[in-house]
């Protein structure tokens, strides 16, 4: 039987809500129990302990808050509420997402069995393709904090500073699970033969390779890239999967106009013959279209939106783009 002192300090570590006190305490009843010749009941409780820390690991992130310190400089965080139903992908690109999330919301299964959850993902693909979105819906389809690595913050001209940042991160992905989302990773991931290379960003990816390796926390780790083509070979396979983002077609398009723009336009609008005439644009720029539309027909104090509405403003966007690539 628990002392007392035992079981007053299991009820003041569960109100406190101190997990790591109250599995501490909980062995020792257990060691306890066995010194007293109930095996089979210490047995019982440790086999209890270890599912319990393990589905406290897994299933039950810690709310990060506001970050404190050297990391309220490193990360940025949100809890997004976005789903898999507001973002609009190919099918194989689809089907990676939801592989993701299946294997996260059962992935104490699947560490008890000795294998390992997809956790560490490399985005790549152009500008407003959907990369950032992505990251927003891991984090709201599993309830997890967005912690966006602000590279601001993180490189440092002062030699070894930038690594010490990075091992900070990487602490925190152990702490506090989440989405750990490093954006535009060309910048620290770059080939360490290229010839504008320096010996601190050589330093700093040797550091991340490391550390990635290492990592065994339950956090999802993405590092998002436009330029593939730059990356260190030996990033690739540190990453559980690569998920390649390309320019929507005519079919994605028209279901992004329809999501976004339906519960508002008149009847009969063709969103195929929307989407065909603005093919080429980015998942982001067809996304500012429709949120532009919607903002002048509220200006305008128009109830409905019609097919000439959105056209105006996706041609529009269009032809933005259009120049904008051209400057580039």
């Amino acid at each position: 039987m628990a002392k007392a002192d035992q079981l007053k300090a299991l009820l003041k570590s569960h109100c406190e809500a101190d997990d790591q006190r109250f599995f501490s305490v909980a062995m020792q009843v257990a060691a306890h129990e066995a010194k007293l010749g109930h095996g089979k009941l210490a047995e019982e409780l440790r086999a209890m302990i270890d599912k319990a820390k393990l589905r406290r690991g897994t299933d039950q992130p810690i709310p990060i808050g506001r970050p404190r310190g050297d990391l309220a400089n490193l990360l940025s965080v949100s809890y997004p509420k976005t789903r898999l139903g507001d973002i609009i992908l190919d099918e194989t690109l689809a089907q990676q997402m939801q592989r993701v999330i299946r294997e996260q919301r059962h992935v104490a299964d699947i560490l008890t069995h000795g294998l390992s959850p997809r956790r560490k993902l490399l985005l790549v693909g152009s500008p407003g393709t959907g990369k950032t979105l992505s990251a927003s819906v891991l984090a709201g389809e599993l309830g997890f904090p967005l912690c966006q690595v602000r590279l601001d913050g993180l490189i440092t001209k002062y030699m070894g500073e930038t690594a010490a940042k990075l091992r900070q991160i990487f602490d925190a992905t152990d702490q506090t699970r989440g989405v750990y989302f490093f954006d535009e990773f060309d910048s620290i991931g770059s080939q360490r033969g290229l010839a504008n290379d320096v010996g601190e960003i050589r330093r700093v990816l040797n550091s991340f390779l490391l550390m990635i390796e290492q990592d065994h926390s339950h956090s999802l780790i993405l590092a998002a890239t436009n330029h593939p083509q730059i990356l260190d070979y030996a990033l690739f396979r540190r990453f559980d999967d690569v998920l390649h983002y390309t320019l929507p077609g005519v079919k994605q398009i028209a279901a992004l106009l329809k999501t976004r723009m339906s519960h508002q336009t008149v009847k009969g609008v063709s969103w195929k013959r929307l989407a065909e005439s603005v093919q080429g644009l980015s998942h982001a720029e067809v996304t500012r279209a429709c949120e532009e539309t919607l903002k002048t027909a509220l200006i305008q104090k128009k109830d409905t939106i019609t097919e000439a509405d959105i056209i105006g403003m996706l041609l529009e966007r269009k032809h933005a783009a259009a120049r904008l690539r051209k400057e580039i």
